[in-house]
């Protein structure tokens, strides 16, 4: 879990798995919105590091060796705020593709 407070009073717990399968990086998000790629098998990818990328951002390292995602400041408190969404419409990605939360369950 990440917990991120801002000086507007937003604060958000932001699970490692939705932030791991929504990592702003082009390995997830490709360079168009229809490159996306679903990635199951996250259900228990917990961030390993933490490291700030000038004052902008910061990038995420998680257990799974995926570390190239650059998460904005802007882009975290983004998806703090649609999290929810965020979150219903991975899970109905994964249904429609057949894919699991947990790697077991991965067909």
């Amino acid at each position: 879990m990440l917990n991120i407070a801002f000086e507007d009073g937003c604060d958000f717990a932001m699970p490692a798995e939705l932030l791991r399968v929504e990592s702003p990086s082009a390995e997830v998000r490709g360079h168009s919105p229809a490159e996306k790629k679903t990635v199951g098998g996250k259900i228990n990818v917990r961030i390993k590091a933490i490291e700030p990328v000038g004052n902008y951002a910061v990038k995420l390292v998680f257990d799974d060796g995926h570390d190239t995602g650059i998460y904005t400041w802007n882009g975290l408190y983004d998806m703090g705020v649609s999290q929810r969404s965020l979150w219903d419409g991975y899970l109905r990605a994964l249904a429609e593709k057949g894919l699991a939360r947990d790697k077991l369950g991965q067909k």
